[in-house]
């Protein structure tokens, strides 16, 4: 079961890392080895072609994996993003984009997590992300 919910991983993101905030992404909820965030897509997300940027994806994917291990360890701020790999899948619309971040191994000194994301509305993957995050001694 998760150490920190919702609301403490929101004041824990605005006191230590307020440029996260700054993104608008807003997360929704947190399980047992899972996080869920929403990206509310606006125009300094959209790159030429008006379709959501692959930096923006690729923040919310670290983010979404970031706030699953914060919410499984606690406030562990140093731990630390060493891979992530994202393949993006189909065109995004110009819809808020859903990331659901699972889990996949949590152990002592390394994280790794697999990311989905979608446009609001929408069944269909638009990106999938592995993120591995390297957890420092206690």
């Amino acid at each position: 079961m998760p150490v920190l919910d919702v609301a403490q991983l929101t004041a824990l993101f605005e006191q230590q890392f307020p440029q996260a905030i700054e993104t608008g992404a807003v997360l929704e909820e947190v399980g047992d080895m899972w996080a869920r965030l929403r990206q509310p897509i606006e125009h300094r997300h959209l790159r030429p072609g008006d379709t959501v940027s692959g930096p923006t994806l690729m923040g919310l994917a670290d983010r979404a994996v970031y706030t699953a291990v914060l919410a499984q360890i606690g406030d562990v701020p140093l731990a630390v993003t060493t891979s992530l790999h994202i393949d993006f899948l189909r065109k995004p619309t110009q819809r808020d984009v859903i990331a659901r971040a699972e889990l996949l191994k949590l152990g002592k000194r390394l994280a790794v997590g697999a990311v989905t994301m979608y446009s609001d509305g929408s069944d269909e993957p638009i990106a999938h992300a592995t993120v591995t995050y390297s957890i420092p001694p206690r």
